[in-house]
């Protein structure tokens, strides 16, 4: 992994490091992490922020700090950038493209699917090759079990640097297309706002016979631990399409969110959170489908076929 001769020409350096090497760009709240994970698990560690006092404490942990972005590139073939979003990813690298070229950028922004498959566009048109990344963690959950990187772009530099991925964060890869992981990513954030909205919502419920959400939260934790061991259930049924045999009706849904929504307007609490899902379960119901699985919502909303006049 040592330094091609023409790179250490364009920036300056020499020698350069002969072990495993990785440059961090950006050390805000995820960055931090990420590069003390890679020092950890003994890697040098090349670093540059705008911001360079954000460095120090890395530096004493024996991160190499470059002056320039062009110089952190230079300095290691995997280059990862945990920036705020697109814009800034392109702002930092773009003094840096022509030390892009032979490297792997890793991009964890927040992003889009066209974004990311313009940005890969325009790194590969650099010479580089290109992973999307979508950091399903906190700072705190960086190089531990509980936190997960979702990623999508070039197969081969996967392969090549999944070791290295997985220094972060148990990795998975979801096809050659830069988009996908953006995809897969706003797909799972969706399943833990509407987890969180739900909580939010049960919270005021409580409030309003003055229970705090300090009460709630143990067992709202209980009830979503046993949720999601439902989910392979409700994967296998939506996937198969087969729900006749669900344990958990539309009708008893129905009746249960009824009293949700119901309970919500006699407190003067809002209901906005339920009543999206009360018109799901009461158009289902309404197509003769009351005694399928409630898992049977996903055939309202998956994507339809266009019709032929569409």
């Amino acid at each position: 992994m040592s330094e091609p001769t023409e790179l250490n020409e364009l920036t300056g350096l020499t020698g350069g490091p002969t072990g495993p090497a990785v440059t961090v760009i950006g050390l805000g709240r995820m960055g931090t992490p990420i590069a003390v994970a890679f020092l950890d698990a003994g890697y040098t560690v090349t670093v540059w922020n705008r911001t360079t006092a954000r460095a120090e404490p890395l530096v004493a942990r024996g991160a190499v700090l470059a002056d320039t972005v062009t110089e952190a590139v230079a300095a290691s073939p995997l280059v990862i950038a945990p920036l705020l979003d697109h814009d800034a990813v392109r702002q930092a690298l773009g003094p840096a493209t022509a030390a892009l070229r032979g490297r792997t950028l890793v991009n964890l922004a927040n992003s889009t699917p066209e974004r990311a498959r313009e940005l890969s566009a325009w790194a590969v048109g650099h010479g580089a090759s290109y992973l999307d990344g979508a950091m399903m963690a906190l700072p705190q959950t960086v190089a531990t079990p509980i936190g997960f990187f979702l990623y999508s772009g070039s197969p081969d530099a996967f392969a090549t640097y999944r070791t290295e991925l997985e220094v972060m964060a148990p990795a998975h890869h979801f096809g050659a297309d830069p988009g996908t992981a953006e995809i897969h990513d706003l797909a799972v954030l969706g399943v833990g706002y509407a987890a969180l909205a739900g909580f939010l919502h049960a919270a005021a419920v409580l409030d309003s016979v003055g229970t705090p959400p300090q009460v709630l939260a143990p067992l709202a934790a209980r009830w979503l631990h046993g949720m999601a061991e439902f989910l392979p259930e409700l994967a296998r049924e939506a996937g198969s399409g087969a729900y006749a045999e669900g344990v958990s009706t539309i009708d008893l849904n129905r009746a249960a969110v009824d009293g949700l929504v119901d309970l919500s307007d006699s407190r003067g609490i809002a209901a906005d959170v339920h009543a999206p899902l009360k018109a799901l379960l009461d158009r289902r119901a309404a197509d003769g489908h009351g005694q399928d699985s409630f898992s049977s919502v996903f055939e309202l909303l998956r994507a339809q076929p266009a019709s032929p006049a569409d």
